[in-house]
């Protein structure tokens, strides 16, 4: 258990060493934005994927602000690629930019900034999900969720929420239980379960 504590704990500050150099929430703040941390690394269950996910919000919002900040971030050498996806229309509301960032281990970290409408109906959501599960984890629930991730192969796509929702509402403390919950779960996309 130490070795995954450990791990976690590497990994943790590995994310924020990027966040520091890519000057994320100062190229965010520049065009008036308000941004906020989301996901494992924001709960402390970031553990192997490398992943970290920000939340954005603009108002009035704008399409021209939301290039310009990534204009910006483009300009750090260790950002390799960056994505769009505009999701206006859809029920998100939001645009989808996932920025890839070579680390000096040549490891590519995934950096997924959502920035979302005013009018969209996950405006806080996520943040209060943060929120609800850091204050409900226990020593016992963070151990499993991390052993949980820990175990799970790379090349195998799961919603971290599906094993927040695993552990803390339904006891599963290992990965066979969780595959076990999981082929029980409806695969219904976006998992809206809040502790």
């Amino acid at each position: 258990m130490e070795r995954i504590l450990q791990t976690a704990e590497s990994m943790q500050q590995k994310a924020r060493a990027i966040i520091e150099d890519t000057q994320l929430m100062d190229i965010w703040t520049s065009i008036g934005a308000t941004i906020n941390l989301v996901g494992s690394l924001q709960t402390g269950l970031l553990i192997n994927n490398r992943d970290i996910d920000f939340h954005i919000y603009s108002a009035p919002f704008s399409l021209s602000d939301s290039f310009s900040a990534m204009a910006r971030l483009a300009e750090n050498p260790r950002i390799k690629s960056i994505s769009y996806t505009n999701l206006i229309e859809a029920e998100d509301k939001c645009i989808e930019w996932h920025a890839f960032y070579e680390d000096e281990e040549n490891q590519s970290w995934q950096i997924d900034m959502i920035h979302i409408l005013e009018d969209s109906p996950y405006v806080g959501y996520f943040e209060r999900v943060a929120e609800r599960i850091s204050q409900v984890l226990t020593p016992e629930t963070r151990q499993a969720i991390l052993t949980i991730k820990d175990a799970i192969p790379p090349e195998k796509k799961v919603m971290g929420i599906q094993i927040y929702k695993a552990v803390i509402a339904d006891g599963v403390r290992d990965v066979d239980a969780f595959w076990h919950w999981k082929d029980a779960q409806p695969d219904d996309g976006i998992v809206t379960w809040v502790p």
